[in-house]
């Protein structure tokens, strides 16, 4: 049996579990994880049918059939050509594997207009969505899918690190030609391009968590680095906040010494058997007992996985435990706007006994 075809298996469990009848995958993360088919979301109906029991049934265009048949363990793959109406080829799928009665469960990233096709076929059922199902699964990583994360990491952090010994270099050039210069440096270290747009704000816009701008950087000013690459599909997501050159202004290093010891504090409150929220608090408390309680306006954290952001997700509300395997990033940040922010970031594998940093890049603001 392949990794995928085991966690397929594992995932119907789970649907018979919550009498569900079928879960309908789209192009994406979901599909890949289980699959291992990596499509791109289109106009074109494409989805694969993971009924309860039984074997998966791909409906896909007849121009993306030969490449999906190559990619995975299922066998069924019925296409549709440009000329027909893919309606008919879905129905006839649905009729062949799906049970009469039970739950639906469409994946969270599915375009609408192939939601109305599904919802046409299989008729009045209740909806609900399959990360219910296989959002647990997805959660707790594997050997593989550790070593990937582990790997990312590790070219994010030589990146990082580059970037500060070279600090002297960087001043006097814009936010986005920094960005650019992140992105080339990332695809030399040996990543598979950039895992999102890569942040960096300068000076007043660092008070904007996902800034993206032109702004010129300056000696003295407060520069949040937020960046990340992927190896074989898994990213990296690493947030560093320093000044490459001159005096920082007022305060700075006041803020910058409190989130890093909040990050540091919830990183300490890791721990198999808690819940992410006592994480998210962790850090918080320390920010607002330095007074910036206010200005820590997003959660601690987010799960990291074939997505850049996905479950489990640590903020104030998450009852989710901590299991071991589980990933997620751990940045606390103070914004204070019109003039500066500063944001910490690391990710984290949850183990038997604690966590493991997963970037090691210097925390600093001198570099």
């Amino acid at each position: 049996m392949t990794v995928h075809e085991r966690r397929t298996r594992d995932c119907q469990a789970r649907l018979r579990d919550a009498g569900a009848a079928v879960a309908v995958l789209a192009p994406g993360a979901n599909l890949r994880y289980l699959t291992g088919v990596t499509e791109t979301p289109s106009e074109r109906l494409c989805c694969c049918l993971l009924p309860s029991d039984g074997d998966p049934v791909f409906v896909v265009p007849d121009l993306s059939g030969a490449q999906v048949r190559e990619a995975t363990w299922v066998s069924d793959v019925r296409t549709w050509r440009d000329a027909a109406d893919p309606t008919a080829t879905l129905e006839d799928a649905v009729d062949d594997c799906v049970a009469d009665t039970g739950e639906v469960l469409l994946d969270g990233t599915m375009w609408a207009r192939h939601v109305l096709a599904v919802q046409s076929v299989v008729g009045d059922r209740p909806f609900g969505l399959v990360e219910t199902a296989l959002g647990p699964l997805r959660a707790r990583k594997d050997a593989a899918e550790l070593d990937a994360l582990r790997r990312a990491g590790a070219v994010t952090d030589e990146v990082m690190t580059g970037l500060f010994a070279d600090a002297d270099s960087l001043l006097g050039r814009s936010e986005a030609e920094l960005a650019r210069e992140v992105e080339r440096r990332l695809v030399d270290a040996g990543g598979e391009g950039v895992s999102f747009e890569p942040i960096v704000a300068a000076g007043p816009n660092g008070a904007k968590p996902h800034h993206h701008g032109d702004r010129t950087v300056e000696r003295g000013d407060p520069v949040v680095l937020d960046f990340g690459t992927r190896v074989d599909g898994y990213p990296s997501d690493t947030t560093r906040t320093v000044v490459l050159g001159g005096d920082p202004p007022a305060e700075f290093e006041t803020v910058h010494d409190v989130v890093l010891s909040a990050q540091a504090a919830a990183v300490e409150a890791v721990d198999p058997g808690v819940e992410a929220r006592t994480v998210d608090r962790a850090a918080r408390e320390v920010i607002e007992a330095a007074g910036y309680g206010d200005a820590f306006v997003h959660r601690t954290g987010h799960g990291v996985g074939l997505e850049v952001h996905e479950a489990p997700y640590v903020s104030a509300d998450s009852t989710t435990t901590l299991e071991p395997g589980m990933v997620f990033s751990v940045e606390p940040g103070v914004y204070l706007e019109g003039r500066f922010g500063v944001r910490i970031e690391d990710l984290v594998v949850v183990t038997d006994d604690g966590c493991e940093r997963l970037n090691d890049a210097p925390r600093g603001w001198r570099v």
